[in-house]
């Protein structure tokens, strides 16, 4: 991995690759493809409940519980990206775009005038 990638990377760009072709799949034999059929509010729901088993697995201060959930959240981050046709590569590329960028002065160039 000569870009600096720690190795556990992979696993982002395997997973990425597996929802982009599962998300026409047969819902009957794809929890992704379900997901996917029944549309972005559906996402969006699962996305909202993972969130609020993270931060009730954060308010317990137990790190296997917030990792667990954090993953839940990112998996279905993911499945959203893959509904839309992005990846997280898209996400890699905006996150080194704001890389060395304060977050104040980003969050300010994105507020209208």
């Amino acid at each position: 991995m000569s870009d600096g990638a720690h190795p556990a990377d992979d696993v982002f760009a395997r997973l990425s690759a597996t929802l982009s072709a599962r998300r026409n799949a047969d819902p009957e034999s794809s929890y992704v493809a379900k997901l996917c059929a029944r549309g972005p509010d559906a996402i969006l729901k699962k996305i909202g409940e993972e969130a609020a088993e993270l931060i009730m697995a954060s308010k317990d201060g137990q790190p296997g519980g917030i990792v667990y959930e954090a993953a839940d959240v990112v998996f279905h981050v993911m499945a959203l990206l893959a509904f839309h046709g992005l990846s997280i590569n898209d996400v890699r590329r905006e996150l080194a775009r704001r890389e060395g960028v304060s977050g104040i002065a980003e969050k300010q160039a994105r507020q209208p005038g």
